[in-house]
């Protein structure tokens, strides 16, 4: 115990040192976790015996960021990826383990190891994509959707290849049972149960999640809600993560499968947010001390070994994955700098491989030796993924200077409130309406600007607002109003234009740069217009009355004097304004402009008067 708690402490000095470093030198706190447990084990040798019984602790950090993940998907948001999931993650789940199995079968292995190989390399990690993507604000681009849905179907397909590997089992390799990576084997309740009842069992297995998710579990947690104590929320919570991962073990499948399944079950619950923020803590801390065992848990001396095989394995992989990713953007229209974040992020092997392998071995797929060589494969991929994501920031650099070439967003969240434009006009309305209490869709056609929103936790999502399709999927058919602040004046006013041929009844407020703006967003259809300047240059004109002789009362009343005369000398004034006829050669206009800048003169005059001699006190 002592020796376990030691190195815990050095595992977790490891990640305060390491990760902070990492993060400013910009290398992503994933990165940073592995480069510390290579530190602490193969390097320094801090730890040792213990990193196994470690490890499987850590990887309850995977398990629960499935379960968290699972409660994110609804059965019908499932359905509403249907196209995605099958097309773009199935066809890359296949077309990897078909290119893999080939390769396989042509180096001189059997068929069924072949393809169980194909099976663990045709999965990504999505512990450490998910995790990188979070932190550069990606993932609700459309790109990080596209990834997300890979990945999740490479999640479910591991249901399928589970319930295969028992089936693949070769008969000499049945006297071979290894149980060198301790997945709970000594537990394994399957253990020499031929392939079919393996098959019949996981499928069992799968089925009782699933039915208890259903039936049994919402009135548990009726019954924990009621006793009022936030604790106990805590802890049926972490009693059905940790009580699924242990159910699995026994029978020797998939905990992190398990708890994925039960969090798709329970995404419909009244209480998913509450089982949501109960994980989350657990989650993230566990989630980094498993990526520091990866680092740890690295054989060098495997490597060592079999240095330049062991390279050009982890390189063709990478190369593969990546070649096929890369035709799948082709296919499915992912350009430009998405394309390339698409590829480079997928182009791993993940944790589930480590599963896969443990499994394959116990039913006697694939041999001992070539199972230790695999993980140091699919280690190796995971540590040089960071890296992956760097070249991605140098591409997305380089190609900085054009957004034509970046999807729009998946605008998934509405609100009564639709932002057009991020600029420090529509920052400022965002944050005041936000910081109220409510809900805003921000759209902007500038990358780097929703790029910044993001990195301070704004949410906005990447799309040209004059495009009708981009406002329907903003929410323009529920929202109550639409505020305008592009920085295109053409672009203004089509937008206005058709948002007021949709909708009658919605509340238009626009940006405009000068008067002639104003009276364009007034045809245009627009409820409230507000100059950008006009507001700061009138209080900035108070405060030179405050120093000119008026009093601080008798500046605020000439400024409001002049704000309420001047909404109305604007509404005069556009019904005479002429979009064909320069307003310098407007007769009728310039004429109703001189009278209305006398009477301005007059009211600001009339103002004043009552308050000769007098205070504000004496005024009321």
């Amino acid at each position: 115990m002592d020796g376990f708690l030691s190195q815990a402490v050095i595992y977790l000095l490891a990640a305060v040192i390491a990760v902070p470093v990492a993060a400013r030198l910009g290398l992503g706190s994933v990165l940073g976790y592995l480069a510390a447990g290579i530190v602490i084990g193969p390097i320094i040798g801090l730890v040792g015996s213990e990193t196994k019984d470690l490890q499987h602790f850590a990887e309850f950090g995977v398990v629960m960021m499935l379960f968290v993940i699972g409660l994110e998907l609804a059965p019908r948001t499932l359905w509403d990826m249907r196209h995605k999931l099958l097309g773009l993650g199935g066809l890359q789940v296949l077309g990897t383990m078909g290119v893999i199995t080939w390769i396989a079968v042509a180096m001189g292995l059997a068929w069924q190891t072949a393809l169980a190989i194909g099976m663990v390399l045709a999965l990504s990690s999505t512990a450490i994509v998910l995790q990188t993507l979070t932190e550069k604000g990606l993932m609700r681009t459309a790109e990080g959707r596209s990834s997300f849905s890979v990945l999740l179907t490479q999640d479910v397909a591991v249901i399928p290849m589970l319930a295969l590997l028992p089936l693949l089992a070769l008969p000499e390799l049945s006297a071979m049972a290894s149980h060198s990576d301790g997945h709970g084997a000594t537990h394994n309740m399957l253990a020499g149960l031929p392939g079919w009842a393996v098959t019949l069992a996981t499928l069992s297995a799968i089925s009782a999640i699933i039915i208890a998710g259903i039936f049994a579990m919402p009135p548990i947690f009726k019954m924990i809600h009621s006793t009022g104590l936030r604790e106990m929320s805590t802890a049926i919570t972490l009693l059905i993560v940790v009580g699924i991962a242990y159910g699995m073990l026994l029978v020797g499948l998939s905990p992190a499968l398990g708890t994925f399944l039960a969090g798709v079950v329970l995404a419909n619950s009244a209480f998913r947010h509450e089982l949501e923020s109960a994980v989350e803590p657990f989650k993230g801390l566990l989630l980094g001390l498993f990526f520091i065992t990866v680092g740890a848990g690295i054989n060098f001396n495997t490597f060592a070994a079999q240095p330049v095989l062991i390279l050009g394995l982890t390189i063709g992989l990478i190369v593969i994955k990546a070649a096929i990713l890369f035709g799948l953007a082709v296919i499915f229209k992912i350009k430009g700098r998405s394309r390339w974040l698409f590829t480079l992020s997928l182009a791993q092997a993940g944790e589930f491989g480590f599963v896969l392998l443990a499994f394959s071995t116990q039913q006697h797929v694939i041999p001992t030796p070539l199972a230790e060589q695999l993980l140091l494969v699919v280690a190796l991929t995971m540590l040089i993924t960071p890296l992956l994501f760097i070249l991605y920031d140098k591409i997305s650099a380089a190609q900085a200077h054009t957004t034509s070439d970046r999807a729009d967003d998946t605008i998934d969240s509405h609100g009564p409130v639709i932002i057009a434009g991020m600029g420090r006009f529509g920052q400022i309305v965002n944050r005041l309406v936000r910081n109220s209490g409510f809900e805003t869709v921000v759209l902007d056609n500038n990358p780097k600007s929703i790029e910044l929103m993001r990195r301070f936790g704004i949410k906005g999502f990447f799309g040209d607002p004059t495009r009708p399709e981009i406002l329907t999927a903003a929410g323009l058919k529920a929202a109550k109003i639409l505020v305008v602040a592009v920085d295109d004046t053409d672009a203004a006013i089509r937008l206005v234009e058709h948002a007021r041929r949709e909708r009658e009844d919605l509340h238009i407020i626009a940006r405009a740069t000068d008067r002639e703006q104003v009276y364009r967003l007034y045809a245009a259809g627009a409820n409230d217009i507000v100059r950008e300047m006009f507001d700061s240059s009138l209080r900035a004109g108070r405060y030179v009355l405050e120093n000119v002789g008026l009093t601080e009362y008798e500046a605020a009343e000439a400024e409001k004097t002049f704000y309420k005369h001047d909404r109305y000398a604007l509404s005069e004034l556009a019904k005479l304004w002429q979009p064909d006829v320069p307003t310098g050669k407007n007769e009728a206009y310039i004429n109703r402009a001189k009278e209305l800048e006398q009477e301005l003169e007059s009211a600001l005059l009339e103002a004043r008067s009552p308050l000769e001699g007098t205070g504000p006190d004496d005024t009321a």
